[in-house]
């Protein structure tokens, strides 16, 4: 008997913080021109790592656009302009996230339609203006590119992201692993649930044992009350943007194994 994995792409197989902080960080510095004033590649390195913490809770792409400035307020007292920033630390963001950035919009005095037009116009011309290096500010989990290379396994990709944009990652690094038709861009968990029950009832993948493995606890909690996925086998990558919290309480449910990147690599081979 084969196998068949479903995969999540952002937080699963590719990392892409390092183009959410750049594409946060180039709209900042047109709203707020002297925010980077005295940002060196150091605190840079912090911004990003510290996105790569607080991702699971954040609520919009444009989200990013915000946790840029509070870290740098919380780093920088010389632009300090919100209440919060001192003393704050990113396991208080994570755990107040929603509450803290109706806070900061106020007392920032910014418009939150405002801010996402202009976070995703940035990040529009960026990938239409210099593609290459947009793809390259993503980057593949180690080891995911040669697992994938060397995989076995029917693969398919069920992402968030629209599908020709993890198409261009995949390509750029981890070359023809994965063909087109079988990468599904998605617009939310639900529909992910619906492209599961498409694939296991496609002729090819009857006698396939079924895997699907995604970064965030809510879609795969979603998974469990649909009857008609009972046959498929749920990971939460331990990898990839979720919370302590999460992968607790994950730890708590039968259904759900918690997979590390190197288990993860080696099941894909």
């Amino acid at each position: 008997m084969g196998d068949l994995y479903a995969l999540d792409f952002d937080g699963v197989l590719c990392d892409s913080c390092g183009e959410s902080y750049a594409t946060a960080a180039k709209a900042a510095k047109v709203i707020w021109p002297t925010l980077f004033n005295d940002v060196d590649s150091s605190l840079e390195d912090w911004v990003v790592d510290q996105i790569r913490i607080v991702r699971a809770v954040l609520q919009n792409r444009y989200d990013n656009l915000l946790l840029v400035r509070l870290l740098l307020e919380m780093r920088l007292p010389s632009i300090r302009k919100s209440s919060v920033a001192e003393g704050l630390t990113v396991e208080g963001i994570v755990e107040n996230w929603s509450g803290l950035k109706n806070l900061i919009l106020k007392e920032w005095g910014e418009d939150k339609d405002a801010l996402v037009k202009l976070y995703f116009q940035v990040r529009n011309e960026w990938k239409l203006q210099d593609l290459k290096t947009w793809i390259g500010a993503n980057r593949l989990y180690p080891g995911v590119a040669d697992a994938l290379k060397s995989a076995t396994s029917v693969i398919y990709i069920v992402t968030g992201k629209q599908s020709p944009f993890a198409e261009v990652i995949l390509q750029e690094f981890a070359k023809d692993t994965i063909s087109p038709e079988r990468i599904f861009g998605v617009s939310s968990c639900s529909h992910k649930i619906e492209i599961l029950k498409q694939l296991q009832e496609k002729a090819e993948h009857q006698g396939l044992k079924l895997h699907f493995v995604e970064d965030r606890l809510a879609t795969l909690k979603e998974a469990i009350t649909e009857p008609e996925l009972d046959g498929w086998n749920l990971y939460l990558s331990g990898w990839g943007y979720n919370t302590q919290k999460e992968k607790d309480e994950a730890a708590t449910i039968p259904r759900i194994e918690i997979l590390q990147l190197s288990d993860f690599n080696t099941k894909l081979k």
